[in-house]
């Protein structure tokens, strides 16, 4: 039945819902305009609160140290002022001679050796390439716990830092450059190459990560001569980070779509990098973050990286089996479900060159 004349102009005339209002501005690019806004915002009050939590006052927790030597009076008054200046965080192991404590620091098992084996005096081993903020906090406790015990005390770095990197924060520095840089570029290479096939893109991911590799490599070994690298070795490792690092992306990329820079930025930035032991070293981290660091790909890069440096003899499989286990799941998760998921993310594997 036809309107009354009037009525179909006051119908038009009508101001939309609040449903229909929600409905075009869902549709326009306000929406995820408006929640840019709300997570920049969210994500500078979480990005600053995790590093000033993790490095603004490091407190140590657990403090391997080794002890040579039957400690007599002033020495038992000696560890008990360490242990009271540091809060009691330090988890001490005795070594029946000192070629087993100072083997026990060249793995990588304890910080610092603690000679008792003077009557009136101890020697403090400290190892600054083993975590130079760890290194520090020993350094200034042991002159405190010798003058409250009436013991001398000497203080010696067994394992010092490279003359071109005394704070040994270089390995830290392009561990970071390595996971920011491969994760911008997987972005990136998204958005400027969507018509890739998955063989395409990997093979792409591939090259640039060995490239960028060494380019870090070179500028911090041979240009800048901030470190003295075992190049091949530690070149692979950041390419073999930056390899896991953009596929973690990818593998985002295709479980959330648009938003996977968030998951991302959270696990390698807001959590990978002041959990990873490269500013401040793991036993003066908080709890949870001394643990978790290890397992992601910013803190194995760390670890495999200074033991190919200052401990190429004592190498783990840990840090390399976490790097290729972020890896081989990461470019799983990308190519099987990139082919099964609906819309724009279709198009990255739909054709495999």
């Amino acid at each position: 039945m036809a309107e009354p004349d009037g009525q179909g102009d006051r119908a038009a005339r009508r101001p939309p819902t609040w449903a229909r209002r929600w409905e075009v501005f869902a549709r326009s690019p306000f929406l995820p305009a408006t929640v840019l806004v709300f997570l920049v915002s969210i994500v500078a009050g979480v990005f600053a609160w995790s590093y000033t939590y993790a490095f603004a006052n490091p407190t140590p927790h657990r403090v391997p140290t080794a002890v040579v030597g039957p400690p007599g009076a002033a020495h038992g008054a000696f560890l008990t002022g360490m242990e009271a200046t540091l809060d009691g965080s330090l988890v001490v192991h005795a070594y029946p001679g000192y070629a087993q404590a100072r083997r026990a620091v060249e793995s990588q098992t304890v910080f610092a050796v603690f000679d008792l084996r003077k009557e009136h005096a101890v020697t403090v081993d400290v190892s600054s390439a083993s975590g130079a903020s760890v290194a520090q906090v020993i350094e200034q406790a042991a002159p405190v716990a010798g003058r409250a015990a009436g013991t001398d005390v000497v203080v010696r770095d067994i394992k010092p830092n490279q003359r071109g990197d005394p704070r040994g924060l270089a390995i830290f520095y392009i561990a970071l450059a390595a996971v920011v840089v491969s994760f911008v570029g997987a972005i990136q290479l998204h958005v400027h190459a969507k018509g890739l096939g998955a063989r395409a893109r990997i093979a792409v991911t591939i090259t640039y990560s060995l490239l960028g590799a060494f380019s870090i490599a070179a500028v911090v070994d041979w240009f800048l001569g901030a470190l003295r690298l075992p190049f091949v070795a530690v070149w692979l490792t950041l390419a073999l980070t930056m390899y896991a690092s953009s596929t973690v992306y990818l593998m985002f990329m295709v479980l959330i779509g648009r938003w996977a820079l968030i998951p991302t930025w959270g696990l390698m930035v807001l959590i990978g990098n002041p959990s990873s032991g490269g500013a401040v070293s793991w036993p003066l981290l908080p709890t949870f973050l001394g643990l978790v660091g290890r397992w992601l790909p910013t803190g194995a890069a760390i670890g495999a990286i200074h033991t190919e440096v200052y401990f190429p003899g004592d190498q783990h499989a840990f840090p390399f089996l976490v790097l290729t286990g972020w890896a081989l799941v990461s470019t799983m998760v990308f190519c099987l479900l990139g082919r099964a998921r609906p819309g724009p993310e279709r198009a990255v594997t739909a054709h495999p060159e």
